[in-house]
């Protein structure tokens, strides 16, 4: 081998060790973009259920006021039964209210922003499930719980033993109940059509009558966004 054919050897050495330098600049380069893209979607997906939090703070804070209010019903009126039926159902709604807040605040808290993208995606996807039952259990009964809460108000003054129910009350829950049949009509009817759609490509497939998800599915788009990246 000649002098000038050792030169033009080393001479592509260099430039295939120069191209594989390059390559994998560029390989961390990427790695680093992906990193931040994620971080920052991310961020914005955390903040996204800022009002979702508060907003099951409030309904925390809403159902002690209940159980409050049930209890202090029921407990001076054992002897008039409308009064004690209704400071009874006030409790309970009451604690289910506090419950079902607790656990939506508990499924926010369990996200784990380090893991998997796909990870993510199945525990926002949870989430969204469970808070439409929650918005369904906790929202749409008020079509008649406002009644007995206002009963429930009453109850905390002196009341005869023998007082009839008022028929504005009589009237009102009859048209409540109707009102909440028709509202959880609707929302299987919705679910059911819903279900004929590509559920995979719909984001907002798991929408409740009683809808507050939004930051949840718009952090479910941010997801895709970032498993679209990671794919590429």
């Amino acid at each position: 081998m000649t002098a000038t054919d050792m030169g033009r050897t080393m001479e592509l050495d260099d430039l295939k060790q120069a191209w594989q330098t390059l390559g994998r600049q560029m390989e961390r380069q990427q790695a680093l973009d992906l990193q931040l893209l994620r971080e920052s979607r991310l961020e914005r997906a955390r903040r996204g259920l800022r009002p979702l939090v508060i907003g099951q703070l409030l309904q925390l804070l809403l159902g002690v006021a209940l159980v409050v209010l049930g209890v202090a019903c029921w407990t001076r009126n054992t002897e008039v039964a409308g009064l004690f039926a209704s400071g009874i159902t006030v409790h309970a709604f009451g604690v289910l209210t506090v419950a079902l807040a607790g656990i939506t605040l508990g499924l926010v808290a369990s996200i784990d922003y380090s893991a998997p993208v796909l990870r993510i995606q199945q525990q926002m996807a949870r989430l969204l499930r469970f808070y439409g039952v929650n918005s369904n259990l906790a929202g749409a009964p008020w079509w008649v719980m406002w009644v007995l809460v206002v009963v429930a108000v009453s109850g905390l003054g002196a009341a005869p033993v023998q007082a009839a129910t008022p028929v504005w009350i009589q009237a009102s829950l009859a048209i409540g109940v109707l009102g909440l049949l028709g509202t959880w009509l609707y929302a299987w009817r919705s679910r059911r059509a819903r279900a004929a759609l590509d559920v995979a490509t719909d984001p907002d497939a798991h929408a409740c009558v009683a809808d507050g998800g939004d930051g949840i599915r718009r952090g479910q788009r941010i997801l895709d966004e970032i498993a679209r990246f990671e794919r590429e």
